[in-house]
């Protein structure tokens, strides 16, 4: 349900930011600070926050329609 996805894309977002730390060190461009950063306009970090959770929900629809189709042709 919607638990279950909100925490699968909390759990996504905590993965990038740790693989951008370790990409990032030795470079002079601190990505991951900039991730963690809170932005000056709430409103459009809301919207785009709410672009990746759909995202990320689709893409979860799509795979469980995917999973049933096999389930329905290999019986």
């Amino acid at each position: 349900g919607a638990k279950f996805v909100r925490v699968v894309y909390q759990f996504a977002r905590y993965v990038m930011i740790k693989d951008l730390e370790k990409l990032s060190v030795g470079t002079c461009i601190p990505f991951a600070k900039a991730v963690k950063l809170r932005p000056e306009n709430m409103y459009i970090a809301k919207a785009r926050r709410r672009v990746g959770y759909n995202k990320l929900l689709q893409i979860l629809q799509k795979e469980a329609a995917v999973i049933r189709e096999y389930g329905k042709k290999a019986r």
